[in-house]
Order: C-alpha cells, then sequence, then structure tokens
C-alpha cells in the first residue's frame, strides 16, 4: 500500500445503481486501491440520488468530465413507469447516458473483449468489430405527440427572420401519434471525423451505413458530410495507411458484416448504432464483454460499461446470495480510463497498470476460472465461481 502509483490529476467517478454499483464498490477494493492512490472527483448517479438533485448531478458530472478530460462511469437505471413507482419518483428521468451525451457530444466506440477459448456465434468473426455510434440526436431528442383524431400533421421550421416553411407530414383519418427528430450538421461533421481519426489510428478500414435511399434529406446529410470529408481530408491518408472507406446502405452492411471475418471499424447513428452493437457484442459472447468509450470533441473521453444494472442478480444479492455476476465491462471501464488519464499526463506507470490489469483479466478466463455467462461459452472446463471470487482470482494473477 505504501507503494501505490500515484496520479496526478482527478477522473471523473459516476457511480450507479442496482448490482453494477456492488460490482464497481468490489473492483475498487479488489484490483485497484491495493495498486494507486485514486484520484477521483465522485458523483452518485444513482436513482433516489438523481431524484434528490432532480437530475442536476448527472449535469454536474457532464461538466467535470469536459473539464478533467477523463471519466469512468458505472451502469445506471433509466425509468420506466414500473420504476417511477418502485423508486418513489418525482418524474420519469431521462436517460443519464442521453444527458452525458447531449452535453458532451461525442461519438460512442464500442468493441467487443475478445478471449481466447470463448466461443462466438458467428464463428466466422475472427477479429473485432469496433461499432462507432454517433451520440447526439435522432430518437434520444425527439419531441413525441399523440394524435387524438382527424386532422393534418406539419412539420413547420419558423428561421430568425420570420420566414416559415412548413411540409406536411400527415392528413390523419383518426388517432395516431407523431414524432419529431432533429440533428446538427455541426455534430455531424465532428461524428465524421472522430470516426476518420480513429479508423487510422487502430489501421482498420471504416464503413458507413445509413438509409440514404429512403431518408433523402436527414440520412444524407450524413453521408455527404462523411464522402465530402474523406474526399477533401482523409483518402491520401488512408491509402498510405493501406486501409479503405466505403459507404453502403444500412441492410447491405449487415450481410456484408455477418460474412465478415471482422477487424473494422463500423460507424452508424445513433439509434442504428445502439441496436447493432448489443447484436454484434452478444454474438462475440456477452455484452458484458464489450467496452465502451465516448469521444468528445476538444478531447475528453468517457468510458462506461455498455450494459444494464443487472437487476435480476440485484435482487437476488439483497437477499445475501452470491451472485455470478459478470463484472469485465466495468473493469475494463475503470481501466480505459486510468491507462487514458496516465496517457494525458504521461504517467507510465499508471499506464502500465491498466494494462497489466486488462492482461490479468483475460487469463484468467482463459485459465478457465470465469462467471457463469462465461462459462457458457468456454470450449474447456469451466471453473464457475461467484464475481467476488472471481475478481480475486483476478488479483491474484495480477501479483503475478
Amino acid at each position: 500500500m505504501m507503494n501505490r502509483i500515484q496520479m496526478r490529476n482527478p477522473i471523473a467517478e459516476l457511480d450507479g445503481d442496482e448490482m453494477t454499483r456492488i460490482l464497481w464498490k468490489q473492483i475498487k477494493e479488489t484490483v485497484l486501491e491495493p495498486y494507486i492512490k485514486l484520484n477521483t472527483e465522485y458523483f452518485d448517479l444513482c436513482l433516489p440520488e438523481r431524484d434528490r438533485t432532480d437530475d442536476e448531478v448527472t449535469l454536474e458530472a457532464a461538466k467535470a468530465i469536459k473539464r478533467l478530460r477523463v471519466g469512468v462511469k458505472c451502469a445506471t437505471i433509466t425509468p420506466n413507469a414500473a420504476r417511477m413507482t418502485e423508486y418513489n419518483l418525482k418524474r420519469m428521468y431521462k436517460s443519464p447516458n442521453g444527458t452525458l451525451r447531449a452535453y458532451l457530444d461525442g461519438t460512442v466506440f464500442r468493441a467487443p473483449i475478445t478471449v481466447p477459448g470463448l466461443r462466438t456465434y458467428i464463428p466466422g468473426w475472427v477479429k473485432p468489430i469496433t461499432v462507432a455510434r454517433h451520440a447526439y440526436g435522432d430518437v434520444y431528442k425527439a419531441v413525441e405527440m399523440r394524435v387524438p383524431g382527424a386532422g393534418r400533421a406539419e412539420l413547420v421550421f419558423t428561421g430568425k427572420d420570420g420566414s416559415v416553411t412548413r411540409e406536411t407530414i400527415f392528413d390523419f383519418e383518426g388517432a395516431g401519434v407523431i414524432q419529431g427528430i432533429h440533428n446538427r450538421l455541426d455534430s455531424i461533421q465532428t461524428f465524421a471525423r472522430v470516426c476518420f481519426e480513429y479508423a487510422l489510428e487502430v489501421k482498420q478500414d471504416l464503413w458507413f451505413s445509413t438509409k440514404d435511399t429512403i431518408s433523402k434529406t436527414y440520412d444524407e446529410a450524413f453521408r455527404s458530410a462523411f464522402q465530402e470529408m474523406y474526399d477533401a481530408e482523409y483518402k491520401e491518408k488512408f491509402e498510405s495507411a493501406g486501409i479503405k472507406y466505403f459507404y453502403t446502405l444500412i441492410d447491405d452492411a449487415v450481410a456484408r458484416a455477418v460474412k465478415s471475418a471482422g477487424g473494422f471499424v463500423w460507424a452508424m447513428k445513433n439509434y442504428d448504432g445502439d441496436v447493432l452493437s448489443d447484436m454484434i457484442s452478444s454474438a462475440f459472447g456477452s455484452l458484458a464483454l464489450m467496452t465502451s468509450v465516448l469521444v468528445c470533441p476538444g478531447g475528453c473521453w468517457e468510458y462506461e460499461a455498455a450494459h444494464g444494472t443487472v437487476t435480476r442478480h440485484y435482487y437476488r444479492y439483497l437477499k445475501g446470495e452470491k451472485t455470478s455476476t459478470n463484472p469485465m465491462a466495468t473493469l475494463f471501464a475503470w481501466t480505459g480510463a486510468l491507462a487514458k488519464r496516465g496517457e494525458l499526463d504521461g504517467n507510465e506507470a499508471l499506464v502500465g497498470f491498466a494494462k497489466k490489469l486488462e492482461c490479468a483479466s483475460i487469463e484468467t478466463i482463459a485459465s478457465g476460472v470465469m462467471t457463469g455467462d462465461m462459462a457458457l461459452l468456454y470450449e474447456g472446463e469451466a471453473n464457475t465461481v461467484d464475481s467476488e471470487a472471481f475478481l480475486k482470482a483476478i488479483a491474484g494473477r495480477l501479483e503475478q
């Protein structure tokens, strides 16, 4: 404990809910605090605290990530009607991730954690596929309305000069629903730039897919932003690096991806990336075997676990039962944030520790020690243990 690695600058630490909150504490106590003198600005994003602060704590956390440049986030609850009752909430709060992403205006990069001995559900996928998900707008900032009966729905834009543009959405003959979504061209351009830079950094082909044949204005704005930026700034850089960029319709991209060997960066709009990153992580093994980082303009990074709060295990934990909950995504959120903090600060010891902890985690699984979800994928004889025992096994290997 006397020789723990020092952190010159803090990271923003965003605690969360339910079983992942329990894992958060266990990870810190078992594999972080014995080796690092953790330096964090702590924000509690559990649902009761968000309710107490009218969700101001989430915005304060977002500001801290921007100021400190690095943040790490535990999984959190986005309440529905049932959660409103369960937690006796004042209102149905928005997704904390949506609030963070709207404020930071970044791109989410998600990639599977591959482990020797864990099979994939698509055998041809021998290399990880990284999903680059635009993290602003679309349905996550939508305005919705129920239509009570017959009438005309219109899309209206009123300019600052007083000019009005309107389009008819639909002439209703009965009840229905309407949804309005938006995006910003500067955000789309930032998304494109971050994706090109990321592909160059990892030296992998970049795909971009959407549906501009149907959405001839909204989706076309994305397609043209990528193409114009590639032609003007990145074509020669990609050719020099020996990698490719191409655009295709999202349905064609899905078919191509399934037949591929993996090993590329796949850029998508917000909702498309949300859905397909879950599909890809599940095909590679588990949502709990997925890294996730929000890369933001101006140079800040927020690392998180890409899955939910594991409610079912949490209720078992409250009864005093041991649970075999997979902590890998939460653990890799911590290692990603610590490595980035070390990189920014020139702290080689911190970077080295983060990489060693990742290696120790993967080697522990490859040796046959793992949680229940991974045991279902393991091709050898698995030693299935509870979460606490799994973290202790990682700590033992880290010591070696």
